[in-house]
Parts: structure tokens; sequence; C-alpha cells
């Protein structure tokens, strides 16, 4: 690395040294000894990587892996002091993980397709490989044929500090250095990485085959308001069906009422068990009554299941504490390990904008054009879309005839880059690396791990075909695949390849989704347009950031209650939701105590991955405002191969600003002006 920065790390160097662990095998003494020796044989030039490599290493060595001796020894033989030959060790290290990673994932992504695809038949084997994790034994086989060990001696680990510091002074080849550090920063061992990979799939498993049959599902007026064969899965069809009768003016409002109530019902978890996934009962969310040939039946309500999953997958969490000596809880490893933002940062930035004047006067103006008092769910008002103003059955129709499956939605993808000023060849490059396919949940992206690997793009997509929501999900997933290809075959390095944290891929695939219309020839040519795009992303923020929060809250209130029931985890997350609500919601839209904000599956599948899509949503913003009067297609390609650096340093090379919430509040001003 560069002297300068080198100096600046010295200072740093009480900083990013990790914390001794128990009963740590090798001692401050025996340190000092092997800093001596290998300053004796290397000299003082390579003096503050060796002290930092070994310090690191000693803390995952044990007995098991060696004598205090063989450790000294292990030091000695394989520090590499040479600029050149470092240089030389990282590329074969680019090549192997390369290999490694790719395969491994390739082994991952086709164990879960049963349980990730639709037209897969059901074995009694699927769950089981579907939770079988590949890459668990990778770090015992590596700290146990010292790979590991010889990467954290010569590519040590930096903390976050560090990065944000010294990390603005580093070339693309120091980031991938310090990237590499980053790879072996715990030693976690597998039967715990097995087991939470189980649990995350099982969880993962419940919530893909949690559908409601909204054609069954009436009002107290006995009214059935859906199709008979809707089957929508919690909570991203419920939401999206709901967000969709904006433009419905005449049966819009009771339906999403009814939806609200069914959400609820889940949330609470007095849902009867009986309607869950079931095509062949009758019920009124309102009253919870069930019936089976309009004759009404005994139904148990479901079990806390879905709290009992939040705490499995707590549980397995907690259990891994104690292998991240930097990172000693999950919430810790989730924002400062992988988002690479302070949990405080983050939620500073989100209490800045709920607690906005302008969250106020957003809230009016939505109040005004819907011509009603707020309800609970107008959190996911639509009007400021385009689509707002068209119906559901509009969009479905043009979007059917459009994509009738998956294989003329893959054909279309070029044409879809090329609308947005990628060239042809860059379009067909990127598109090649992308496979299409039904999904069984709501949709996800997959990303390849290699670059003679693709990346998968899942949606709904029915018998008839595409529909506009499932469409709507296509093109938001494909902004990931957009950005997973491009980071993994565009960067400087194999260890840089990606994004700083999840969020910025995200934001991609807002950026994607916010031009669906405009991608199968529906222009928007409103003067307006920007406008309505601010307070579009203004409102999803005011929504998601409330959400983001009741699930912080949620993983802090069970660190400090680790051996809750899911009785009583139920009862707190509700009550955390209403909490937050009456903060931040409650004042604006008139209602007290509602418990919306608990609905997000997330919170049982992905833990604490929804604070991504706020941050997502304000690097969106600012993405957006760059890209104007900018062909899409060069800045994209140009931004996203920028590789995984600290998440301001890349802000400030994609868009020459930090990331923060005052461009989209300053925005929204300027847009009330102008929008009545």
């Amino acid at each position: 690395m560069k002297t300068k920065t080198l100096i600046l790390m010295i200072l740093l160097l009480s900083i990013g040294k990790i914390d001794a662990q128990k009963d740590k095998f090798i001692k401050q003494g025996d340190l000092d000894k092997i800093y001596k020796s290998l300053e004796i044989k290397h000299g003082s030039r390579a003096m503050f990587r060796y002290e930092r490599g070994v310090s690191q290493a000693a803390n995952f060595w044990t007995k098991e892996d060696g004598s205090i001796e063989d450790f000294e020894k292990f030091c000695l033989e394989n520090f590499v002091s040479n600029d050149n030959e470092l240089a030389l060790l990282f590329s074969r290290l680019e090549l192997n993980f390369e290999k490694l990673y790719g395969n491994l994932n390739t082994i991952s992504v086709q164990f879960k397709k049963p349980l990730h695809l639709s037209g897969y038949y059901s074995t009694v084997v699927d769950n089981e490989f579907g939770g079988y994790n590949p890459f668990a034994h990778l770090n015992d086989d590596f700290f146990n044929n010292k790979i590991a060990f010889k990467i954290i001696l010569n590519f040590p680990f930096y903390s976050l500090d560090e990065k944000k510091i010294a990390g603005e002074n580093w070339t693309d080849r120091d980031w991938g250095y310090a990237r590499l550090g980053d790879v072996f920063s715990s030693r976690v061992p597998s039967l715990l990485l097995m087991k939470k990979s189980e649990i995350l799939s099982e969880a993962d498993n419940y919530i893909a085959n949690y559908n409601i049959y909204l054609g069954n599902v009436f009002d107290n007026s006995g009214k059935h308001l859906f199709p008979k064969d809707l089957a929508l899965i919690t909570h991203w069809g419920l939401r999206d069906e709901l967000k969709s009768h904006y433009a419905d003016k005449k049966h819009g409002l009771e339906k999403q009422k009814l939806i609200y109530n069914v959400m609820k019902r889940i949330i609470t978890q007095t849902i009867p068990q009986a309607v869950i996934n079931n095509p062949n009962l009758t019920w009124n969310p309102y009253t919870n009554k069930v019936f089976d040939k309009a004759i009404e039946i005994d139904a148990e309500r479901e079990a806390d299941t879905r709290y009992e999953y939040l705490l499995d997958v707590f549980k397995i969490m907690k259990s891994i504490d104690e292998y991240y000596p930097n990172f000693p809880t999950h919430i810790n490893r989730k924002f400062d390990m992988e988002m690479e933002m302070s949990q405080q940062e983050v939620e500073t930035m989100f209490k800045e904008l709920l607690s906005s004047k302008q969250v106020h006067s957003v809230a009016k103006l939505i109040e005004k054009r819907l011509g009603r008092k707020l309800q609970a769910f107008d959190i996911w008002y639509d009007g400021f879309k385009p689509r707002g103003t068209m119906s559901q059955e509009e969009l479905d129709e043009k979007v059917l005839a459009l994509f009738p499956n998956n294989a003329t939605f893959t054909v279309y993808l070029p044409k879809m880059l090329e609308k947005l000023g990628f060239s042809k060849e860059k379009a067909d490059f990127i598109c090649s690396k992308v496979v299409v396919e039904a999904s069984r949940g709501a949709g996800h992206a997959w990303g390849a791990r290699s670059k003679d690997d693709k990346a998968h793009l899942r949606s709904r997509i029915g018998e008839n075909g595409m529909d506009y929501k499932g469409y709507n999900i296509a093109v938001h997933e494909f902004g990931h695949n957009v950005e997973q290809t491009i980071s993994l075959h565009f960067v400087d390095n194999y260890f840089i390849n990606g994004v700083p944290n999840t969020a910025f891929t995200e934001a991609l695939a807002f950026v994607f989704q916010k031009r669906d219309l405009e991608l199968i020839g529906i222009e928007n040519s409103d003067a307006l347009q920007q406008h309505y795009l601010a307070l579009d992303i203004f409102w999803s923020c005011v929504e998601i950031m409330g959400v983001s929060l009741v699930d912080i809250y949620t993983w802090q209130w069970m660190y400090e209650n680790p051996n809750a029931t899911a009785v009583q985890l139920n009862y707190q997350v509700n009550k955390i939701a209403i909490e937050v609500w009456n903060e931040y919601f409650a004042p604006i839209f008139g209602v007290k105590n509602e418990p919306i904000l608990a609905v997000y599956s997330h919170m049982i599948i992905d833990p604490l991955y929804l604070s991504a899509y706020p941050i997502g949503h304000l690097i969106e913003f600012q993405l957006e405002k760059y890209l104007q009067n900018k062909i899409i297609g060069d800045e994209v390609l140009r931004i996203f191969a920028l590789g995984r650096k600290h998440p301001q340093l890349w802000m400030q090379q994609a868009v020459g600003e930090d990331l923060s919430v005052k461009p989209i509040l300053n925005s929204v001003d300027e847009a009330l002006k102008y929008i009545k």
C-alpha cells in the first residue's frame, strides 16, 4: 500500500486490532518474540503488515493447530515481504477463490431449485438438500490446512474506521488486499454454519409456501371482492395487490381494507391455520370465521409459527457470536461488518427523515389526492408512479400479451438494456449471463460467483404468462442481475467484486423498477416526472424506514431477552410495531396502535436485511439525480464497476457526494411547490 497510507495505518493500529478471544493460546510475550524474529529476517519496512498479520493469526491459532514453536515457525516461513511476490500470491488466490466460490455457489443454486422454483415435484429430500450449505466446511478446512492462516498473515483485516479513513487513498488493488483480509475474520465451526443454513432454509420454505387465497376471503357484507383463483404470498403478494387498487375508484378502498385485515391476522398470529395455502375454505378476516361449503367450522389459529421461526433464526445467529472477535452480535455483523455503516449511523438517518416536516406535507398531499382520511395501509400509496392512474386489468393485459412465458421475457431483456442506453454489444453480453426462471416465492435474484457462471432471475410466472406484478418484480430483479454481472466482470480484481453492501444493489434494482412501463413502451412525458419521482422515493423511504426500525428494535429485544418464548416474541413484535407507529406515523395518519410495520416477511427469512431497502432508496434517489440528462447505460457500467469499497467512498466516486437524507428532503420541498 502507499507509504502515506501506511503511516496513517500505523497511527490507527490500535483501532484495528482484534480483541483477544477467551483463553488465547498465543500470549503477548510470544508475539513480541515472533515480531523480533521477523524484523531480523525482513527488516522494519514490512513491520506494520507482519505485526498485524501475526497478531490476528494468533487470535485463531489453537493448541490443536500446533505448538507456540510451530506458530513461530509458520509465521517465519509463510510471511511474504516482497511486494512482487505478494502480488503474485494475490493473483493465485484470485483464480482459486473464483473457481472455488463459483462451483460451491452452483451446487447451492441447484440444491435449492425444488424449493425456489415452480414446476418441481416434491420429494422427501428437498428440504435437506435445500438446507445444505456447500460453503459450511470451507472455514474449517482452510484453517485446518493452514490456508486461512497464510491469508491472515499476509493480508490482514482492517477495521471499519480504518477503511473509512485510510481507504480514501487506496488503489483498487489495495482494496482487493483489504477485502481478502475480510475473508477469514472469524472461525465459526462448520456444524454451526450447516445448522444456520438449515434454519434459514426452513424459514424461507415456510414463507415461500404461505399463500392466502384472496378469492375465498369475504367481507362483513358477504362479498367476495377478488377473482376465485387469486392466491397471493405474504407479504409481497398481498402488499402489491393492495397497492394496485389505488386506481380502482369503485371498489379499491374496500379491497384494500380487506387485505389489510388479512395482514393484521398474520402479524398477530390470529389467522386460522386452516386458511393458509388452502383453496377449499372461505374466510371472513373481520370476524375470523371459517366456512367449508357455507358451513361454519371450528378453526384454530396459527400457533405463533411465524415467531417460532424468528426465534430459531435468532438463536442460531447468537450461537455463532463468540466466533467473531470484532463483531460479537448479529447486529454488529449486519451493520458494521456487512453494511459497513454503524447501526447508530443508519438509525440516525431514518429518524431524521421520519421526523421531518416533509412527511407531514406529503401525507397531506396524499390525503388530498385520495379525497379521504389516510388509512394505515396508505404507507403503500402508489399514486406518484405513472401506473398509479392505470388499472390493474390494463397492466395485466399488456404484460401477459408480451410475456406468455419466461422464454419471451428472456428474449426481451437485451431490448430493455438498449432502451436504457446500453450498447447492443454490452446489452447482449450482460443478458447472456442471466437465466430467467419461474419462482415459487415472490421472486429474487441470485448472482453468479464466477465469470463462467450465470446470474438467476426469479419471478412468478403463471400458467397464462407473467402478469404485471410478476413483471414489476422481474424488472427489479433484473436490475440486481445487471449489477451482479457488471460488478463481477468489470472490476479490477476478484476480491472487490460486488458493491459496498446490499443497499447498493437494491438502488439499481429500484432504478430499473421505476422504469418498468417505459421498458415496455409506455412512455411518461409528464414535465413534472422528476418531482413525482422525488415524492415516490420519499414515501417509500417513510414506509420502509419505519419497518426497518421495527426490525432493529426486535433484534435488540431478543438479545436482551434471549430466553423468550414465541408467545412473548409475538406480543413484543406487535408492541414494538405499535410503538414505532405511534411515534412517527400516528400523528400524521390520525390513527393509533396499528401493527402494519411488522408484516414484512424479511423479518423471518432474512435477519436484519430490511435496512438495506431504505438505504437503497436514498442511494437510488442520488443516483437518479446524477443520471438526469446522462446516458444511463454508460453511467451504470462505470459506477457499478467501482467495486466493493467503503459506502461513502463509493458514493463520492459514483455521484460526487456523500450518502444522506438531505438531498431527498430538499427535492421534496421543491416538488411540493409544483405538485398539488
